[in-house]
């Protein structure tokens, strides 16, 4: 602000002389009322009763206001909190009866004592040694590690102990997936911060400030094509942009928003295949429709094709074939919109010998039906082109309106919220015989014939299905079974929920199941056995983790329990950070070359965290 002297000079203002400028008009604003903001915006919802995802005034009271804080700011709230920043804070203050400290953001670039030392040794050649590389290991999305890459035994996993841990500053959430290649260990946090670990101690050697929405999702790592020795690094972040970095350095080369939609996002991992990254959307629009006057809903979800060099945009194809047009009003007289959702949640799977890329859609989010909601979609890996479809449940149309105690913005006849947030698994059987295999939010294991026009070869249920149960973020296969972890979350009922399943490949028939301990932390809120996260198999052994911080290792043959670990404690960091862990939830382990790493801290609807974990059998 510039202001003028006698001699009509202009000289800057100092910024005290501003504030007092504006001191009164600063006074006069009365600050954010959080009990009538609650009541307005919250207790549609939280006050609804019953409810397993929304929890009452009385429960959130147990949690500090920097949890009620991130939940809409980073979190599952974000899109339908109120976008100024005192509001939130009035909200998060009412909600948990405490005053928020001052710095509630504190910097989220590592400290400088915490980098690499100089001369640390560069990244190798990613496809050189052990590695764990986008969302499902291979471009099949099987989560099976072999061997070679793994270097642990089943005889080893008993004895895994910690060997070092990683905060990440200033978010209480951790769920992003690790990816391990070249010496090098990628991962996202919520801040929309990327971090580049050395996998052996965790010191850092990069850092790059994406979108600050964050990313859940695993990266890609490869040579870049067209560019003979530079590695590069893609990845997506919840705002549906797609970036590219110099692997190396952490340098950015380009980024791509694919959807504008306020609240598009790419939580599944994009796939590199011969030059193309390819990638699906979806959104978080169905929770806007708590708000009786919005406009539900005008989303459609698609899987995007771009040039792995530049990211210039080759296809895109919606997995809606229309936009949404005007179906009349809502309960509260607001203008309706439809068809909508599909989203893709999850990594596409590829099949090259079909030229075929693999996406499973969620579920609608307004009437009418169509036939693309909680279905599988084969798309022409050239063009884009729907080869076909197979549609698993019929009609699912839900918001989270259908939760309110009013319902006014929920479908006329709604479904039960059985999206598939997780990706197809492609395998093939003895005599070349190929399924495409994929768990569903119902709770129901589906298996098709990908070489028939996806029809269905086996079906079989193994949990009972919800909004938050069922399979949520996906099994892992070797050879002759499929490994599945349970939800069925109840966030009512702690002590229920979890379990792993062991089916065989060839026709869906259960080879054994094992049932979660009961949680020790029962009775806190979040604390519940469900084992929602994603399933992580190496010869022998499937690691699979639990929403009451447990990770626990099984005998693949037996389901027997090999490892448990509570990782829900505090922990001394490499980079001096406060941090604890919490829930396990999103992605699962990482194992590469003797070394199993994980998030811990999921705490959207579970226990919350902000570490990664490093363990291995020499510990530290």
């Amino acid at each position: 602000m510039r202001i003028q002297d006698g001699n009509l000079k202009p000289k800057l203002m100092p910024p005290s002389a501003i504030l007092l400028l504006f001191a009164p008009l600063l006074a006069a604003q009365p600050a954010p009322d959080g009990a009538a903001l609650y009541a307005r915006l919250c207790a549609r919802c939280h006050e609804a009763g019953g409810q397993k995802w929304a929890p009452p005034l009385r429960e959130m009271r147990a949690k500090p206001p920097e949890h009620i804080l991130a939940a809409m700011v980073v979190g599952v709230m974000a899109p339908i909190a109120p976008e100024d920043t005192p509001s939130r804070r009035a909200i998060a203050e009412f909600v948990a009866a405490r005053k928020l400290p001052p710095d509630t953001n504190p910097p989220v670039a590592a400290p400088p004592a915490v980098l690499c030392a100089a001369g640390a040794p560069p990244m190798r050649d990613p496809a050189s040694g052990p590695r764990w590389i986008g969302w499902g290991v291979d471009t099949d999305n099987s989560r099976f590690q072999p061997a070679a890459m793994a270097g642990l035994k089943p005889e080893d996993v008993p004895r895994l102990k910690l060997k070092w841990a990683f905060g990440f500053p200033g978010v209480p959430l951790a769920y992003g997936h690790p990816t391990v290649a070249g010496g090098r260990l990628f991962v996202g946090s919520a801040s929309g911060m990327v971090y580049s670990l050395d996998a052996a101690t965790g010191c850092v050697h990069w850092t790059f400030q994406a979108a600050p929405d964050g990313m859940r999702g695993a990266f890609t790592v490869a040579p870049m094509p067209g560019a003979p020795g530079r590695t590069a690094l893609w990845f997506g972040d919840i705002a549906a942009n797609i970036y590219a970095l110099d692997a190396a350095t952490g340098r950015q080369i380009w980024k791509t928003r694919i959807d504008d939609f306020p609240t598009a996002r790419a939580t599944g991992s994009p796939v590199l295949h011969n030059g193309r990254i390819y990638v699906g959307i979806a959104s978080f629009e169905e929770l806007l429709a708590a708000n009786p006057k919005y406009e539900c809903c005008k989303f459609r979800g698609s899987v995007a094709a771009l040039d792995a060099r530049t990211g210039a945009q080759i296809w895109r194809t919606f997995t809606i074939a229309e936009p949404a047009k005007p179906t009349g009003k809502s309960k509260a007289g607001a203008p309706a919109w439809g068809p909508s959702g599909a989203g893709v949640w999850s990594a596409p799977t590829i099949d090259a010998r079909a030229k075929a890329v693999y996406v499973t859609t969620g579920d609608g989010y307004s009437d009418p039906a169509v036939a693309s909601t909680d279905a599988i979609l084969a798309l022409d890996l050239d063009t884009g082109k729907i080869l076909w479809t197979r549609q698993f449940t019929r009609a699912d149309q839900w918001n989270v309106s259908c939760l309110s105690l009013d319902k006014v913005g929920c479908p006329q006849k709604p479904g039960g919220d059985f999206d598939f947030g997780s990706s197809a698994i492609l395998r093939t059987l003895p005599g070349g015989k190929r399924l495409l295999i994929a768990g569903q939010k119902s709770g129901v294991v589906h298996a098709i014939d990908p070489d028939r026009g996806g029809e269905i070869v086996w079906q079989s249920r193994v949990g009972r299905g919800d909004v938050l149960g069922g399979v949520e973020w996906g099994p892992a296969a070797d050879a002759e079974r499929v490994y599945v972890a349970v939800s069925d979350l109840d966030l009512s009922k702690p002590a229920t929920g979890g379990g792993l399943f062991a089916l065989r490949i060839s026709n869906g028939e259960r080879q054994w199941q094992a049932m979660p301990p009961p949680p020790a932390c029962a009775g806190e809120r979040g604390c519940t056995a469900a084992q929602p996260a994603a399933v992580t198999l190496i010869p022998g052994v499937v690691f699979s983790g639990s929403l009451d911080g447990h990770l626990r290792a099984y005998s693949s043959a037996t389901g027997k329990i090999m490892w448990d670990v509570d990782t829900r404690k505090e922990y001394s960091t490499v980079n001096g950070v406060k941090a604890n862990g919490g829930s396990l939830n999103g992605a699962g382990p990482t194992v590469v070359a003797g070394t199993l790493y994980v998030n811990s801290g999921y705490g959207i609807f579970g226990l919350p965290g902000n570490v990664l974990l490093a363990f291995s059998i020499d510990g530290k």
